[in-house]
């Protein structure tokens, strides 16, 4: 059972809940940003964007460029919590193409250390739409599990079977008298949008028109990432930015 916390988030409608429903798979939202399929031991992330704080340093931005180790290393600990079998990251998981060929030694014996023992999924994006074979794993446009198609950008049909990334959702909401915005997993039951797990990555509310087309507005919850625990929020709860 999730338990609020007070100075966190509220206790979130229709009731708390460990498992988010897509297209009827149980699956679980870790507050890393991270989905656990544990029927198919499947752990999903979206938009590492590796590299990124590497390829603003190089055109003058004052940006440490150490968010690939961060990221990978979060990754590294849900991994560990969970042990899946299998890997997918839904697209732009490199900032660029060309960066992941410039992985530094450490970074690349990490993801390999990751790798390790289990199958690996790279989803092309459109900040990544090809990949290197130093990086490891099979590269894919999309996967198909159990009917559930695992891409990067979500498709135009709105009563599309998927889970996808790109949009990096945040949701906002306010709690006595405070507001509080955080990245999220959007869903209607039918589709999710996965939040940007990369380090650098920013994020676009849920109620912004990028995400109108894309779910049924009353059956849309957002669930919110807290320290710990991630929690399930009404779309009738949500504000705007």
């Amino acid at each position: 059972m999730l338990r609020a916390k007070p100075d966190l988030m509220p206790e979130s409608a229709p009731t708390l809940r460990a498992h988010v429903l897509v297209s009827g798979h149980e699956m679980r939202p870790l507050a890393a940003g991270a989905l656990y399929w544990e029927a198919e031991d499947t752990l999903l992330v979206a938009d590492l964007h590796l590299e990124k704080g590497a390829a603003f340093a190089a055109l003058g931005m004052l940006i440490p460029p150490y968010d690939t180790r961060t990221t990978l290393q979060r990754l590294g600990k849900v991994i560990r919590a969970v042990e899946p079998s299998r890997v997918v990251a839904l697209g732009d998981s490199f900032h660029r193409s060309e960066l992941a060929e410039n992985l530094a030694a450490e970074d690349l014996k990490l993801l390999t250390r990751l790798q390790q023992g289990r199958e690996w999924y790279w989803i092309c994006g459109n900040h990544d739409p090809f990949l290197p074979p130093c990086v490891g794993g099979t590269v894919c446009t999309t996967l198909t599990i159990c009917g559930v198609t695992l891409r990067h950008e979500p498709s135009d049909n709105e009563l599309s079977r998927e889970i996808a990334g790109h949009l990096h959702p945040v949701a906002r909401i306010a709690r006595r008298g405070a507001v509080i915005r955080r990245r999220c997993f959007a869903t209607d039951g039918n589709r999710l949008v996965m939040p940007a797990f990369g380090a650098y990555a920013g994020g676009l509310n849920v109620l912004d028109d990028a995400f109108g087309p894309l779910f049924l507005r009353h059956r849309l919850e957002a669930w919110m990432m807290g320290r710990t625990d991630v929690y399930p929020v009404l779309g009738s709860l949500l504000l705007p930015d």
